[in-house]
Order: C-alpha cells, then structure tokens, then sequence
C-alpha cells in the first residue's frame, strides 16, 4: 500500500512539474495567454489592434461615414496688374507678366460618378481647379455648372472607387440639433468640428439672392466653404457657406445652404447645365403696417407687391401692384424670402395657383410662371 502511494505522489509530481515548464515557456500549447485573475501574461505583448467601438458620447463614427467624402478644392487664377497697360507704370516698373493667385476651399463627393458640390465662390474665376481626396488623391476638376444666386457650383472630377457622401432631411432639422462641420480650414487639412444648430431659415443677410440658411455653431473659418454639415449619423445637411466675423476667424455663427436647396441646384445642374427657375415679375416688399394702412389691408400675413413688370406673368395673370400674396401653389407665404423661394421653385410654364388679398377681398387666380433670367455678375 505504501509502494503505491509513493508511485502516485511521484507521478503528480512530475506532471506539476511538466506543466510548469509547459505553462512558463509554451503557453500557448495549453491555450492560454493570461494568468488567472486576468493578468496579462509577460510572455505575450496584449494586442495593439484599436477598437472598433468607440467611446460614449463619441462622434467617431459619424466622422468615418461622412469624412471620406469631403474634398479640399485647390484653385489658381492668373491676374494682370491693373496698371499693367498703362505706359508710366512699365516705364517705372518694367513689363509686369501674369501673376498666379491660388485659393482654398472645400467640396463634397455626392455621387460615385465623381459629382462634386461647392460653393460658387470657391471656384469663380478659377482657371485651374484641382480636388484632393482624404484618401490623398488628387484629380483636375471641371467646372459642370454654377449657380451665384445660390452661391453653389457643381464640378465633377473622374476617379474610381469614390466615397459618396449620404444625404440627410434638413427639412427635420430642430434648432439645438447636434451638427459637425467636416471642411480645411486655412489650408492646415481635413477638421472636424461639433456644435449645435443654432436657428433655422436665416434669410435677409444679403449674402445670396435665394437664403434659407441653417446657423450653427460649430467653427467654421476660411477654406471650410464648400464644406459639410452633418448630422450625429454622418448624413449630410448642408454646405457651409459663410461665417459672421469681425476677425476673418470663427465668432460661434456660421451659416450653411440646406441639403433640400443643394440636391435641387445640383439635380438642375447635372441634367440642365444650370439652375431653372420660376418668375412672375413682380417686386415684392414685406407687409409693414404702413403699407397696409397705405394700401387698405387688413390681413397681416403674407407679401405686398410694390412693383408689376408690364406684359410679365404676373401682370398677364391681373396681379396689382398693391396686391397682397398669401399662398403660392397651396403654400403659406409670410416673408419675401419664402415668396421667392417658392416661385422659384415653379416650373417655367406650368400654370400655379395663386392666394391674393385685394382691399379685403380674397382673390384666387392662375400664373403661369416663365423661366428667371440670369442674374447680373455682382461683387462679392
């Protein structure tokens, strides 16, 4: 009995023995990586592989769905001296050649075709254009068509395998909305901020002809026009166009073209060349107790016209100066900007419904809408 019990205490003590060594020099062999209570094992560095799940509260997803579409915009313009003719100026100064002056900007990738959008401004007067892609990519651009009253320029670049970027609803926008604006910001790359939406159809700042603007305040500068504004899930809402600043730098009120305004210009853009628009012809003024009191109006909603074109749509439909226009094809109208907006939104001669007040008199009549000429250049 004793011989037995001998052998048995020998054998476990080899076998302790055994995985001791095993478990010291070969861990793997027996499956494991890690000593009991979860201590990594000195024998086996942890993995370095970053993880997939970001951190609560983090935006990093939203950045890797959205960032790849976002594009820089180089461009290069060549521009004589404007005293370059004159003879007293070469006299003095020697013959002055063409001068090279490059511009910053951003864009967004909106189809896999290579479609591009940006601001107008970003790319006016640019006689070379060149989009670089996050992915370090780089392609000449052309110019597909612009549109200066929506300050909006569509380009189109031809590169495989390019990042789309996913349209959102900025028609659901709520003020105090999380945003991110994805742009490059005085040339130093792609940056992403975050903010708020700040308030919703901010129109009157005499920055474009068609303004319905979303303000945030995320930080926008230099060189992120033309850039995205996307919701918490990547989505584009809009293209940052324009910054309140008294220092050139960003004050907390920066200012983006919907996606619903963007997706029409650019779907106008690509299948017509430029932007097609309604007009009536008339000259439209906000209803100011004054001009109601001038004119006899009781009602206090909707846009007084001031001024008919004689022989235009609005005038060959019986429309008075003095008129009062509360609805447009069904819709509301309260302000000049939404009065313009919604024509604009007509199609060039197809009969739309229109809603007037006339000395207290609710008047219906028909429009038939033509196409809006082109506007003036202006400077910016």
């Amino acid at each position: 009995m004793k011989r037995l019990w001998l052998v048995f205490a020998q054998a476990v003590t080899v076998l302790l023995a055994a995985y001791f060594v095993v478990g010291t020099l070969k861990p793997e062999w027996l499956g494991r990586g890690a000593l009991p209570g979860g201590t990594v094992s000195i024998l086996e560095a942890p993995s370095t592989a970053p993880s997939v799940q970001a951190a609560p509260g983090s935006l990093s997803a939203a950045v890797r769905k959205a960032a790849p579409a976002v594009v820089s915009i180089n461009t290069s313009t060549s521009a004589r001296h404007p005293l370059s003719n004159d003879p007293w100026f070469r006299f003095f100064f020697g013959e002055r050649g063409e001068q090279q002056q490059s511009g910053l900007g951003s864009g967004v990738i909106m189809s896999p075709e290579g479609y591009v959008l940006t601001n107008n401004h970003v790319v006016e007067g640019a006689d070379a254009i060149e989009v670089v892609l996050a992915d370090a990519r780089s392609a000449s651009a052309k110019v597909i068509g612009t549109d200066p009253e929506s300050d909006l320029a569509v380009l189109r670049i031809q590169l495989d395998k390019l990042p789309a970027i996913t349209l959102g609803n900025s028609d659901a926008l709520q003020v105090g909305d999380q945003v991110l604006a994805i742009g490059n910001p005085f040339g130093v790359g792609q940056t992403v901020t975050s903010g708020i939406v700040s308030a919703l159809g901010r129109n009157q700042l005499g920055i474009n002809t068609f303004e319905n603007f979303i303000q945030t305040d995320a930080a926008i500068n230099p060189g992120n026009s033309g850039g995205a504004l996307t919701d918490i899930n990547g989505h584009l809402l809009g293209i940052n166009t324009a910054i309140y600043s008294r220092s050139g730098g960003s004050m907390g009120i920066g200012f983006a073209i919907p996606v619903s305004t963007a997706r029409q210009v650019l779907e106008s853009i690509v299948k017509n060349g430029q932007v097609v628009r309604g007009w009536i012809g008339v000259e439209p003024n906000e209803l100011t107790p004054e001009l109601a009191q001038t004119f006899g109006i009781k009602t206090a909603q909707g846009v007084i016209v001031t001024g008919v074109l004689n022989n235009g749509p609005a005038a060959n439909a019986g429309i008075r100066p003095g008129d009062v226009i509360t609805q447009v094809d069904g819709q509301p109208i309260r302000t000049v900007s939404e009065l313009l907006t919604r024509i604009a939104a007509l199609a060039p001669g197809q009969p739309a419904p229109f809603v007037l007040q006339r000395r207290g008199q609710q008047v219906d009549t028909s429009v038939t809408p033509a196409q809006r000429p082109a506007p003036r250049m202006r400077q910016r």
